[in-house]
């Protein structure tokens, strides 16, 4: 037998309060919660309400504002509305378009004296997406061609970076994983699958809020962006700004990688889409 709940908020938002709150989440991280969301945000703050033993949301976006605490409690409040659905080797045509087409043409376009290639995964989750990349880096054997790779790996959540940190995942994870990389990748222990040493090595996690002007400077000089799955929880203003900081940290012949779902047409003129093996990415212009 299966038995299907529906979890039910313990604490009820008022709608005043839903679009305060859902205001101040778009202000500070540009993540965009439309009007029939409410019964979402009580889902996901409900549990922050409980921990802080607090009443009410009118008294949790108070502390949220004033609080002297309130910044470790931005964190909080990130790692509970942020969604991680992810998995190694996720959407491999899109991949394969990316190794066979992407990584050629990006390599081709470098300075001869310039052999340092420089990714960033933003919006990277619990990490199978830069480790997947490093992996595919090595299968490449671009290091034993003299290439130094950096990959940048940024999330707003600081309980999805500790657990990329750490390397270490399940078999859903796993789940779209060949044997192949599977055996030359990973060391299979009691508690999971662990990412070898020479993956974690070229993956720098960093705590990166893409909305914020500041902290995406922290990313600069970059060659490829992978953004995959993300934007999709912006609004087209959000999405503008974000698209401005990436067009920032971007070089000269910089590509942006966005998910199948995901567009910039008749968003921003700073990119022109091309299409490499039935994939679209976007060069910055």
């Amino acid at each position: 037998m299966i038995i299907i709940g529906v979890f039910m908020a313990k604490h009820k938002m008022a709608t005043d309060i839903f679009r305060q709150v859902k205001d101040f989440i778009y202000e500070k991280c540009g993540i965009s919660f439309t009007e029939n969301k409410i019964y979402l945000l009580e889902d996901r703050l409900s549990k922050r309400l409980d921990e802080l033993n607090m009443s009410s949301y009118e008294e949790y976006l108070y502390y949220l504002k004033y609080d002297p605490n309130r910044r470790n409690e931005l964190k909080s409040l990130y790692n509970s509305i942020t969604t991680n659905e992810t998995s190694f080797y996720r959407d491999m045509v899109q991949l394969t378009a990316f190794r066979t087409g992407v990584l050629p043409m990006v390599l081709k376009s470098k300075n001869p004296r310039d052999k340092t290639l420089r990714v960033w995964s933003a919006g990277c989750s619990t990490g199978e997406e830069p480790y997947t990349l490093a992996m595919m880096f090595l299968d490449e054997n671009l290091p034993m061609k003299g290439w130094r790779i950096e990959i940048i790996a940024s999330d707003i959540s600081d309980r999805v970076l500790q657990s990329a940190r750490k390397g270490v995942y399940g078999d859903y994870a796993i789940r779209n994983t060949n044997p192949v990389a599977l055996k030359r990748f990973f060391t299979k222990q009691n508690d999971g699958y662990h990412v070898n040493p020479e993956v974690k090595r070229m993956v720098r996690f960093m705590s990166i809020n893409l909305f914020d002007t500041y902290e995406t400077r922290n990313a600069s000089k970059i060659d490829i962006i992978f953004c995959r799955n993300v934007i999709i929880y912006f609004d087209d203003d959000s999405k503008r700004k974000v698209m401005g900081h990436f067009y920032d940290a971007l070089t000269k012949d910089g590509v942006l990688v966005l998910g199948f779902s995901e567009t910039l047409i008749n968003l921003t003129r700073a990119f022109k889409a091309k299409g490499i093996n039935r994939c679209i990415v976007y060069e910055k212009v």
